[in-house]
């Protein structure tokens, strides 16, 4: 293994430690707690990364709670430690990778279960799951993009549409919503965004979409087809409930729709039209595109708080809160 990680405890050489926020037990936000446990071991096909900033996901609420124990067919063990995607630098490599060098500039999504997320000064991916960091993108912007960029650029491949054709982004203003109004416009895709509240629909516009509407305050329906008004081609949900489902009237009989696994509550009845539930690539080939379309185009990532890694249990807190685009951790 190639490493610029060096390890010692009390002055003499031991197992090298490194700060995370942890649980030990499922449960609420006062379960999670900072200290110093072991760098998890680097494999063969692994990179080390030295985390600089994290992302905080709704998904990471649910996990903390224990609602994903067991679902990933692997037992839970402790101290857990959540995060799912992050930025830093390549801190080593195991022997079989030969992509990337120590130094690095990366991004990587990953899964916590079973060797432990990003909310830590170092996590390992297996090289796979890795990517550089485009030159324009900056550090802070790249830690919380991977999951939901990745999952955006998923649920447009499956929907498939061309130049011109007209598609909803329902929660246009979220983590995946926000980066999927930028991918539809890169590929000439007509964008109608459901957003929330004045600065969410603020930010849709400024990212592309031809038109965007508060979807708490504004009537989804009629603004759809004043967008379309022979009904629109496809949509993208990636809020769920009474208002999304809805909305979906609005889909023309012919139309697709593309809802990722894990976002509730999904709909009552089952609309008349081919919905597609899926999870995000996040291999190499999808890093390879997204890479390739943050290049060719103005991407960003909107951050709207980022919080130091100690402070992990107020970024839960915020969660909760209104908020557009993705929360951050700052851990190196």
């Amino acid at each position: 293994m190639e490493s610029s990680v060096e390890g010692t405890v009390g002055g003499a050489i031991g197992v090298p430690e490194m700060k995370a926020v942890v649980l030990d037990r499922f449960g609420g936000v006062d379960e999670l707690s900072s200290r110093r446990i072991p760098l998890p071991q680097v494999g063969d096909d692994d990179v080390l990364i030295r985390v600089e900033f994290a992302g905080v996901g709704s998904w990471d609420a649910g996990e903390r709670a224990g609602n994903y124990d067991g679902v990933f067919g692997v037992a839970s063990t402790f101290p857990y430690v959540l995060g799912w995607d992050a930025a830093g630098t390549v801190a080593a490599v195991g022997r079989n990778v030969t992509r990337f060098d120590v130094g690095d500039r990366v991004y990587a999504a990953t899964m916590p279960v079973p060797r432990g997320g990003f909310y830590a000064e170092y996590g390992v991916v297996e090289a796979e799951f890795v990517a550089r960091v485009p030159d324009r993108v900056p550090t802070e912007q790249a830690g919380p993009m991977a999951w939901d960029a990745l999952t955006a650029l998923s649920g447009l491949d499956l929907l498939g549409l061309r130049p011109g054709e007209t598609l909803m982004v329902f929660g246009a203003s979220g983590g995946i919503g926000h980066m999927a109004v930028q991918l539809a416009r890169h590929n000439g895709i007509r964008v109608l965004a459901v957003a929330s509240g004045d600065d969410g629909v603020a930010l849709a516009r400024r990212l592309g979409a031809d038109d965007a509407i508060d979807g708490r305050r504004d009537d989804v329906l009629a603004a759809a087809f004043e967008f379309a008004p022979g009904g629109l081609d496809a949509a993208l949900v990636t809020v769920g409930g009474g208002i999304a489902e809805r909305s979906l009237r609005a889909i023309k009989k012919s139309g697709r729709i593309a809802w990722p696994n894990g976002v509730l509550p999904t709909p009552v009845r089952s609309p008349d039209l081919t919905v597609s539930y899926y999870d995000g690539d996040r291999s190499r080939t999808a890093t390879d595109r997204l890479n390739a379309i943050i290049e060719a185009s103005s991407f960003e990532v909107h951050v709207a708080r980022t919080f130091p890694l100690e402070r992990a249990a107020d970024a839960h807190r915020a969660l909760g809160d209104h908020y557009v685009g993705k929360l951050a951790l700052k851990v190196g």
